[in-house]
């Protein structure tokens, strides 16, 4: 066995870094929380180059003695606790006196600071961790604490950095966060010399949520709040409407600290169960107040994850202020019922449900147009406008069958009002009976009877055409962008992939850093469907790094079944017909998630149950 040996201390210094500095997120994180707990009420923060070549955090706070300063540099050095009794109830955001330590350890690092009523303060600068310069200085009152070249002296480390453009989005989001656990101190954010943020410090949520996340996004939200002796949330949860295609917009903080929780995030998803489809995510901004003996925040190097005393207490809290707010709002989207988008006629998206055509229009003034499904409407297809009967329209799919011989539209249309369809033959004659629940095909093929699940066959179609290698996306041009507000590191990671996106049918333009505007989509989406499909595509990116063949199959999934039918919606005998026959004929036998597509009970099974044998 090798000999052990007690590692130096400069190198266990670069390891205890790597458990708190990752990126330069999380020096500014660290630095930001320092500055809270030093009771200032003004912070401010600045990065060039994402944060790795230079990093400023100045705070009004109490400052550093300066017999102290050399001192908190070391590591397990803090002046926020004093003994083991004082870990049952912390009530600060940094106690373990690790940040300061870890972070000059793998940077260069410059102090400036003055106590309050001193009439001059001290200057430090640090390399590797070593002081290397120390001097009384004037100063204003407070901290100032720059970074730069992080990771210098650990390249193993620097390699994993990621482009200025994603660090930069990654310390946006952490600046965010941070000045929204603190509405009553006033954060400036400054990134390559342009203020992305500044919060007024006015103790107001709905004016800190303003200034941080924008007008549209604080005009989406509703007051929730509950409280009890053990627990009390207070801050505002989204309507509805506002539901978001991802979790990115949900900001959970207990006792002002920054945290992530399977538990709160479940409680508040709990209370939106009925009134919000699969897929879609509520948004919020709560804060979550208990007595500190209650909660564990020693459990995570970077003080992220917690533990409660009392898992149901924090539950409850969160989903009767979440539920409380929904029940008393009686906000509903009306387009939410007619869950159906059809097409897009020229600039209005028409729904179908029971029989009727909706336009968003109407349906916002409760005007429901009854047009009789043999009426022609105008549909605007690319560069081309065709006169089609509704009752025929879905995925292109024109004209009636004829026999087992099932027409359809081609892509290619000759003239205005000429639509040239091509034709596949089904191996034998089947006949379709109808649809059970608006989910199910029932066929008669040869000697049984077939269930087809419409949504499964119509994705596994989709999905095979986008993987298939002579697919070329179909793009819709729009004629108003669609504005996604996706979130920093989202946005970065489109316009990183940007070839890739393209080639799945989307134009994305840069639209600020948390938002893109959408000029294309691919044909078979539809328009209401664009943000929750680029969102869960940067999921699929994000665990990736890049659009290999993996993430690129789980992206197509995704396409496939935003495009596909949606189960539960009613379909015309045409639709039923030409998907019966795709299946039947063998071109979809399960879908891309592994499920059947299809289901048979034979002739003689039937007979059997009957006895008719």
């Amino acid at each position: 066995m090798p000999k052990i040996l007690q590692l130096k201390q400069h190198v266990a210094d670069l390891i205890a870094a790597g458990e708190v500095v990752q990126r330069p997120a999380s020096v500014v994180k660290e630095l930001m929380e320092n500055s809270i707990d030093s009771g200032a009420a003004i912070i401010t923060v600045e990065i060039n180059s994402g944060g790795m070549t230079y990093i400023r955090v100045t705070d009004d706070g109490c400052g550093i003695a300066p017999e102290d300063a050399k001192t908190a540099f070391l590591r397990h050095a803090t002046s926020k606790l004093k003994d083991a009794h004082d870990l049952e109830a912390i009530g600060t955001l940094g106690f373990r006196g690790e940040a300061l330590a870890a972070i000059a350890a793998v940077s260069r690092v410059d102090l400036m600071t003055r106590q309050a009523g001193s009439n001059e303060g001290v200057s430090l600068s640090l390399e590797s961790g070593d002081v290397v310069d120390t001097s009384p200085t004037g100063c204003p009152e407070g901290t100032t604490i720059i970074v730069r070249d992080l990771f210098f002296n650990t390249p193993a480390r620097m390699k994993f950095m990621k482009s200025d453009r994603a660090e930069g989005s990654s310390v946006t989001q952490a600046v965010l966060r941070c000045a929204l656990s603190r509405p009553d101190i006033s954060i400036r954010f400054i990134k390559d010399g342009r203020t992305e943020y500044h919060t007024p410090g006015d103790s107001r949520i709905d004016s800190c949520v303003y200034s941080l996340l924008g007008r549209d996004f604080e005009a989406g939200f509703i007051k929730a709040q509950s409280a009890d002796e053990a627990v009390s949330v207070n801050g505002f949860v989204s309507t509805p409407a506002a539901a978001r295609g991802n979790r990115s917009y949900q900001f959970f903080f207990v006792n002002g600290r920054v945290i992530r929780s399977q538990l709160i995030q479940t409680a508040l998803e709990q209370a939106y169960k009925n009134v919000l489809p699969s897929g879609r995510f509520p948004s919020c901004v709560l804060y979550i107040t208990i007595k500190p003996g209650s909660i564990d925040v020693n459990v995570h190097p970077a003080k992220t994850e917690v533990k409660f005393y009392s898992d149901k207490q924090i539950f409850d809290g969160v989903y009767y202020a979440a539920l409380g707010a929904l029940e008393d709002s009686k906000i509903f989207n009306i387009e939410s019922q007619y869950t159906n988008p059809v097409l897009q006629s020229d600039n209005t998206t028409l729904y179908h449900d029971s029989g009727s055509i909706f336009n968003t229009t109407q349906i916002k003034e409760k005007i429901i147009l009854n047009i009789p499904a043999e009426h022609n409407i105008n549909v605007k297809t690319g560069d081309t406008s065709m006169h089609v009967p509704f009752d025929v329209i879905y995925d292109n799919c024109i004209s009636e069958s004829s026999g087992t011989y099932i027409p359809y539209v081609s892509h290619e249309v000759s003239g205005k009002n000429d639509i040239r369809t091509d034709m596949f033959l089904c191996p034998d004659p089947i006949r379709v009976i109808g649809e059970a629940f608006n989910v199910y095909i029932i066929i008669e093929y040869k000697n049984s009877i077939w269930f087809i699940d419409k949504h499964a066959a119509h994705e596994r179609l989709h999905f095979d055409a986008l993987r298939s290698s002579n697919y070329e996306s179909m793009s819709e041009a729009l004629i108003m962008p669609v504005i996604c507000r996706l979130g920093h590191e989202d946005v970065s990671l489109l316009l990183e992939n940007d070839a890739f996106i393209e080639a799945l049918g989307f134009t994305v333009e840069n639209f600020g850093d948390d938002s893109v505007a959408i000029r294309h989509i691919p044909a078979e989406i539809d328009i209401g469907d664009t943000e929750s499909i680029l969102s869960d595509i940067c999921d699929q990116l994000k665990k990736g790094g890049s659009a290999v063949p993996v993430q690129r199959d789980v992206i197509y999934k995704i396409i496939a079944c935003k495009a596909a039918i949606k189960a539960g919606r009613s379909s015309g005998k045409t639709e039923l017909e030409i998907l019966a026959a795709k299946v039947m004929s063998g071109e979809a036998a399960f879908c891309p998630h592994g499920r059947p597509v299809a289901y048979e009970i034979s002739k003689s099974t039937l007979e059997k149950i009957f006895g008719r044998t």
